[in-house]
């Protein structure tokens, strides 16, 4: 018989209300494991201690809470949708569970000081997952739906599906009218027109009496009665909790145990025990959320079973990776704790040097109480600084656009809100450190969390060991071979909009992310919205080059410092000569500097005026001479499907194939369809290739100017 693998509307009816009881639960992490569609919410409630919520969406469509045994080990690096998660709801309260109408959707609703956030899990169809802020509007989600009927997609408000029919609160009249109105016979009638599915439209006819295929057309009064009485202490079950949950196993033809005893595998979950299934063996649970979490666990590892042997975890590697993420987070904390110290000695600082703060930060206040431009300010504070006045010398430079003065004092640069005063600014300096102190404390808990995982893989490898004996060493290397993508006949296509693909983009061959600019509407953006703390900001030297950024942290992570590899930084510079006017002008080679943020401003020098697109930069910057231009188009199928571009190093690892291009003879359109048709030899499936890879998405990562392939 066919395994469960979905969620009904009638299981998660039976589940809402298990599901309720860990309302009051704190966020504390989340994670998405991309490659297999899950979404792990990891929350402590005050009784239970650690609670996991296990969101399925992919093959296996499935909500509920997980033993901590059953949990997957934390994926690698997180990526935006985890760590958008992370910044909506780290310490928000879980405060509703509830299942859409009679659809296979739950929502579950957080709060926090500063707002709420809703979690909308769709269990049908291809699964997705779509986080609302208090008003309803998409945030983000994992899949982009653009129907018809329905939108969910990023800054739209979020749209549910057609309100299914609800069986388990109608009336006798409308029962009866419902069923009424359909054409086919009973069972079909009650799995599609009441929305009970097709186990539970039998199991309602056997309780009720009836015949599977009684035509609706025949059924009389009595019998009608007796069906909506079945149905109604049915809802009454599920409604009232007072469930019998099950999990069913099917014996699996001609195999034995070690006892002589039928070898058997699960092939259901349910909230009560079915007469349908009376010819299975069952296993009783005290929880429905229970059952379904010993189900889905042991199912999907049944289905992992290959020529009767299981292939061996990598225990070693997931060790390592942990360890190496427990060295990272003591790095980060030793860092905060540097930071917090750094703050609290400049607002100290502020308070030794009181009167001379006080005099530079009234003297603003007083010219620009009158008006006095920036620029005339600053201007005024370089000739006291040459007239050796010590509230002038101290005067490192002014930003009229942040209303900010940095000062130097004693070495220190310290920046202050030129409209408060002393203790106002190192009050904010005071809050900052604490503000660290705060990060620090959550990565020291973070350590724990991690070293709980490193325990529990642990745990698992002494298990494994003790269960297989020398038995393994007999491991299956079937499964190592890399899928030949290219030879593939048919290609599932995986996409989900992320918020860098408005811009140009690549991920360096190290993970770290890389933006820039298409225009100087681009370029703007990128600068005064984009370009934090701890980022490297990217320039050719030749004139029209856009701006490029090389991210040290997400939008909703915190800003910090990065020590990036060499290679990143090669890579980001190669990124920023190759879409400039160096490629344009048909140049193999060019020069590129790289600076900080806070050397990148929108203020021009004095007399002087900055066009659209256009910043100020200043101090000493990095060059990277000569560096070669040079970019690689290429198309992805592991985790997602879509056309990428950037450095040939960095694209290259990446993807199933790629094409290399150089400055040449062929307009970008042209080389655009060129690269299509060549993507289109290489692919078994050339629908996939249209779909994922036509020739304006090739475009979109083609440098300006006239290119060729490298091979050509």
């Amino acid at each position: 018989m066919d395994h469960k693998r979905e969620l009904t509307s009638v299981d998660l009816a039976a589940l809402e209300a298990e599901l309720a009881e860990y309302t009051g639960a704190k966020l504390d992490k989340a994670y998405l494991y991309a490659e297999d569609d899950l979404v792990r919410l990891k929350l402590r409630d005050f009784d239970r201690g650690r609670v996991e919520f296990i969101i399925e969406l992919g093959d296996v469509k499935g909500a509920y809470v997980a033993s901590a045994d059953h949990v997957p080990d934390a994926p690698g690096r997180p990526p935006d949708f985890a760590m958008m998660l992370r910044n909506r709801l780290s310490g928000a309260d879980l405060v509703r569970v509830e299942q859409f109408e009679f659809d296979r959707i739950l929502e579950l609703e957080f709060s926090r000081g500063d707002g709420s956030t809703t979690v909308v899990a769709e269990l049908f169809g291809d699964g997705n997952l779509a986080v609302l802020d208090g008003h309803g509007e998409v945030i983000d989600c994992l899949e982009t739906v653009r129907l018809k009927s329905r939108t969910v997609a990023p800054g739209t408000p979020y749209e549910f599906p057609s309100a299914r029919f609800n069986p388990l609160t109608v009336g006798y009249d409308g029962f009866v009218a419902r069923i009424r109105e359909s054409d086919a016979d009973l069972v079909r009638t009650l799995a599609t027109q009441l929305n009970f599915g097709g186990l539970y439209g039998e199991e309602l006819c056997t309780r009720a009496g009836i015949d599977y295929h009684e035509a609706v057309e025949d059924l009389t009064e009595d019998q009608l009665e007796r069906l909506y009485e079945v149905v109604s202490e049915f809802a009454t079950t599920l409604r009232e909790g007072t469930l019998d949950p099950r999990v069913y196993y099917e014996d699996v033809d001609g195999e034995t145990d070690e006892g002589g005893e039928p070898e058997r595998r699960r092939v259901d979950a349910t909230p009560v025990a079915l007469t349908e299934y009376e010819h299975l063996y069952s296993e009783r649970f005290e929880t429905f959320n229970d059952a379904l979490d010993d189900y889905f666990y042991n199912f999907q590892r049944e289905e992992e079973v290959e020529g009767g042997e299981t292939k061996r975890p990598d225990f070693e590697g997931e060790i390592s990776k942990y360890e190496h993420i427990i060295r990272q987070q003591q790095e980060a904390i030793e860092d905060f704790e540097a930071d917090a110290q750094a703050e609290r000695e400049k607002a100290e600082l502020l308070y030794a040097r009181y009167d001379l703060v006080d005099d530079v930060l009234s003297t603003v206040q007083g010219a620009r109480s009158d008006d006095v431009p920036w620029d005339d300010i600053e201007a005024k504070f370089r000739e006291g600084a040459e007239q050796g006045i010590p509230a002038a010398e101290a005067v490192a430079g002014l930003d009229g656009s942040e209303g900010t003065v940095t000062l130097d004092i004693d070495g220190t640069r310290i920046t202050v809100d030129a409209d408060t005063g002393v203790e106002k600014n190192a009050d904010e300096l005071y809050k900052e450190a604490k503000r660290i102190e705060g990060k620090k404390e959550g990565a020291q808990a973070a350590i724990e969390d991690t070293r709980e995982d490193l325990e529990a893989v642990k745990r698992r490898r002494d298990e494994w060991e003790e269960d297989d004996g020398d038995d393994t060493d007999e491991e299956s290397d079937a499964d190592d071979e890399p899928t030949d993508w290219l030879a593939e006949p048919s290609i599932p296509v995986r996409h989900n909009e992320q918020w860098y693909e408005q811009f140009r983009w690549f991920r360096t061959s190290d993970g770290y992310l890389v933006i820039g600019g298409r225009d100087a509407d681009d370029n703007e953006q990128l600068v005064q919205k984009y370009l934090e703390g701890g980022d490297k900001f990217f320039h050719a030297q030749a004139h029209g080059g856009p701006v490029t950024v090389l991210k040290a942290t997400g939008p909703s992570e915190s800003s910090r410092e990065v020590d990036f590899p060499q290679s990143s930084l090669d890579q980001a510079a190669q990124f920023a000569v190759s879409y400039s006017s160096v490629w344009k002008d048909g140049k193999f080679a060019g020069d590129v500097y790289m600076v900080d943020p806070d050397q990148v401003s929108k203020t021009p020098e004095s007399g002087e005026y900055l066009e659209k697109g256009g910043f100020a930069v200043r101090g000493d910057r990095t060059y990277f001479e000569d560096t070669p231009v040079g970019v690689a188009v290429g198309i992805t199928c592991e985790d997602r499907t879509q056309v990428v571009g950037g450095p040939p190093a960095a694209v290259e690892g990446d993807v199933a194939t790629s094409i290399e291009v150089e400055p040449g003879q062929y307009a970008q359109n042209d080389i655009a369809k060129r690269l299509y048709r060549e993507f289109k030899d290489r692919f078994t499936d050339e629908s996939f290739v249209r779909k994922v890879a036509s020739p304006d998405l090739i475009q979109e990562f083609l440098p300006p100017g006239g290119s060729r392939m490298v091979d050509e």
